[in-house]
């Protein structure tokens, strides 16, 4: 008897006697779970133990895995639902919908038994799970088809009956209807998750294309009328719950189409909808605003994201524009996933040179694009050091509109250099042509692109390194592939050219490139085989590890005094998919105000069979180790209380702190330890500055210092007694040429310089640490 049947037994006969242990159920395949569960549904309360922990686990597993149902257990599912309606006093439908949509076989003949079900529902009036109503009432034939869509379309309001007209016309096929079900998880605790490529293929019911288009237009023209007066207004009420609901779902569908009628639809219903028509700071849908930015968060456009930034300056409400804030930060971490649109700019009226150039009287606003966007004035030829008074009276508008411009471009920049940093676990490839154009080209998009170390195939398996900025670029086909650098690829030597290179042409990356850490495999790694303990036991700030998960599109469930909220695991997908790594973290003992956290495993799972299956270290691409690991580097180098310079005094964590504070470096350390070995001898202090080890050593007048390059803690000589330097705000090395954003790096040099000149230091605190043992 082989173990699924073993399983069926388990939970069918009473008398059935088995050694087999919960943990054991993942061992059965997506097939045998989709055989098991209708079994598993019908274990009763009253069951034996042995019955009701297997029925247990294998619906614990239809929670995380995809099922795959043969012809038979597809109908049996139904029986199942059947059968449990007298005992549950209702259904679960979707997991009827759910068993429909992955039937490998034909669909059994469900009729009869469909009936029953949505005829138990309505009679009920269970509305909770409409898209599940409506694909079972499907099965049963036009006539219950028509009742249950006649019952949902009551006081659902006019785009939401439209969809429900949609989903019921006899040319929607049973199993595409089945797929909104998908969407809904109000009222089913055990189906399974969402198909993976779920909306990708409701985006291709052309029905339901077409209704997304009309749904998004109907939304439109209601938020104009309620403008124009013609609909009296009520704050928040533009719109039914179940509209908003429909209206996320139409502009899921039209952003994953990438609708080319969409940027300018959104640019029209986006102020409607965040501001009164009024003077009142209400909003005629704050619901349907934020379900806009949430279906952006699944398919974002650079579009989209303009959009809601200028819609973000624009609301009244108080509490609207910190939640946009909040919601933003996912949406444009997504949007670096998704590099088939991040990737594109518009040209904003800019020239080839990446300048744009508006008159306004006699003076002229200049507009240009190099590392960032900056906006100037011009008068006769010569630039002027702010805006004219007679341009700041007569040309008010044009002056906004060019700061807008300016801010709007930024943001641009920032996207796009975000989106080709993620498209390193994807390997992205672009065609040379396209990307000699559109980016290497563009009037906005050169800016960062040509600050980036790029690889050509110049010819079948050669590809020949090169930074635009600092040479020309090679002759190629325009169909030959194109990808950026990254030094995991690369030997030493030539990651010490790069870098080398940087240094000498004074060119600053938009992200970090050439300097970049690079994670490999440790021999203690390859002992622990499954997870890393390599930035475990530290304790770090956690509300600030927290808004570091979410800016770099990590997700995670909040922690705090409450159950099941005294650890978590902080998730990343990576690689189109593929890969996911967890980073497991708990709140640490014996804190009372649940500020400090301590950080445990990492470990990565591969996406397999329909489900994440936890993988060893050793089968990780070697980019998206890497690239996971710089992650969890970051957030425990920023967050840990090692780094702040005011905990040597505080608590029992003074022992952490003490270790920490002056450990081995990491390996983004290491990188910052790099860069400074290339910018010292540059330097006004290069005679007081050499490197010793993980350390900065600064000669001053009064005592020589020692400055962690990890923490920017600093030791001084010669009793190693430690030096508190707190700044009020982070600050630059002054004119220092940095190749890369690193405010670590930019603390040490500032430090440096303070140090290498302490007699002239005038702060008190400092002085008398300095003074005391000198």
């Amino acid at each position: 008897m082989d173990f699924a049947t073993q399983l069926l037994h388990v939970m069918t006969d009473p008398d059935f006697a088995c050694d087999i242990r919960y943990r054991d159920v993942p061992r059965i395949s997506d097939q045998e779970l989709g055989a098991l569960l209708p079994a598993a549904y019908t274990v009763s309360f009253s069951a034996g133990r042995s019955a009701r922990v297997i029925g247990s686990a294998v619906r614990g597993e239809g929670r995380e895995r995809q099922p795959r149902y043969t012809t038979e257990a597809c109908r049996r599912m139904f029986e199942a639902l059947v059968a449990q309606l007298k005992e549950r006093l209702g259904a679960d439908l979707a997991f009827g919908a759910s068993a429909v949509v992955r039937c490998t076989g034909p669909l059994p003949d469900l009729a009869d038994l469909a009936r029953t079900l949505v005829d138990f529902g309505v009679q009920k009036g269970d509305m909770r799970q409409p898209y599940a109503l409506l694909a079972v009432a499907g099965l049963a034939g036009d006539k219950v088809l028509r009742r249950a869509a006649e019952r949902l379309c009551r006081d659902q309001g006019p785009i939401a009956v439209d969809e429900i007209v949609v989903l019921a016309g006899l040319d929607v096929d049973p199993v595409d209807r089945a797929l909104l079900a998908e969407t809904e998880r109000d009222g089913s605790f055990n189906a399974p998750p969402p198909l993976p490529d779920l909306w990708r293929r409701i985006a291709g019911i052309p029905a339901y294309a077409a209704f997304a288009h009309r749904a998004l237009t109907a939304a439109v023209d209601r938020a104009d009328a309620i403008h124009a007066g013609e609909i009296p207004y009520r704050a928040d009420k533009a719109f039914t719950a179940r509209e908003v609901v429909v209206l996320g779902h139409a502009a899921r569908v039209a952003l994953l189409r990438d609708e080319p009628w969409l940027p300018e639809l959104l640019d029209r219903l986006l102020p409607r909808i965040a501001l009164a028509p009024t003077a009142a700071r209400t909003l005629p849908s704050q619901a349907l605003l934020y379900e806009l930015v949430r279906a952006g968060q699944d398919f974002p456009t650079p579009e989209l994201v303009t959009a809601i930034r200028t819609v973000r300056t624009a609301v009244r409400h108080a509490g609207v524009p910190k939640q946009l804030d909040k919601m933003l930060k996912k949406l444009e971490a997504a949007l670096a996933e998704r590099a088939e649109v991040a990737l594109r700019l518009p040209m904003s009226g800019f020239e080839a040179d990446g300048v744009l150039r508006r008159e306004a009287g006699d003076c002229t606003a200049v507009v240009t694009v190099t590392e960032t966007a900056e906006l100037t004035w011009h008068k006769d030829g010569r630039p002027l050091r702010g805006v004219p008074a007679a341009v700041r009276r007569d040309h008010g508008g044009l002056v906004k509109e060019l700061r807008d411009l300016v801010k709007r471009v930024a943001v641009q920049l920032s996207t796009l250099a975000r989106a080709l940093e993620g498209g390193f676990t994807v390997e992205a490839v672009h065609p040379y042509g396209w990307w000699r154009t559109e980016l290497a080209g563009h009037p906005l998009a050169r800016s960062v692109v040509r600050r980036l170390i790029w690889e050509i195939e110049v010819a079948p398996g050669e590809w020949r390194a090169v930074l635009p900025e600092a040479g020309d670029l090679p002759v190629a086909p325009d169909d030959a592939s194109v990808r950026l650098w990254h030094p995991v690829r690369s030997e030493p030597a030539t990651v010490r050219a790069w870098r080398d290179l940087l240094i000498e042409r004074r060119i600053r990356q938009p992200f970090k490139q050439a300097f970049r850490e690079i994670y490999l495999l440790t021999p203690a790694e390859e002992e622990t085989r499954v997870y890393s303990n390599r930035f475990a036991a530290h304790l770090v700030h956690y509300r600030r590890m927290f808004a570091l998960f979410r800016s770099r599109g990590w997700s995670s469930d909040l922690l705090g005094p409450w159950d099941g909220g005294s650890e978590d695991e902080a998730v990343r997908t990576l690689a189109a998919g593929q890969w996911q790594v967890r980073f497991f973290h708990s709140l640490a003992d014996g804190t009372h105000d649940h500020e400090l956290a301590a950080t445990d495993q990492v470990r990565f799972s591969r996406h397999k069979d329909g489900a994440w299956r936890e993988a060893p270290l050793a089968d990780v691409p070697a980019m998206v180790f890497s690239e996971a690991m710089r992650d969890v580097d970051l957030f425990v180098g920023v967050t840990s209380i090692a780094a702040d310079p005011d905990w040597s005094d505080r608590g029992p964590e003074r022992a952490y702190w003490e270790r920490a504070s002056f450990a081995e470096l990491t390996e983004s350390a290491e990188a910052r330890r790099d860069a400074l070995e290339r910018i010292l001898p540059r330097l006004k202090i290069a005679d007081r500055c050499s490197l010793d080890g993980r350390f900065l050593v600064v000669r001053g007048d009064l005592r020589t210092y020692r400055i962690h390059i990890g923490s920017s803690n600093i030791l001084m000589e010669p009793d190693n007694a430690y030096l508190c330097i707190v700044p009020a705000r982070p600050k630059g090395g002054g004119t220092v040429f940095l190749p890369f954003e690193d405010d670590r790096l930019s603390l040490i040099l500032s430090k440096a310089f303070l140090l290498a000149a302490d007699t002239a230091i005038t702060d008190e605190s400092i002085r008398r640490q300095i003074e005391r043992g000198a």
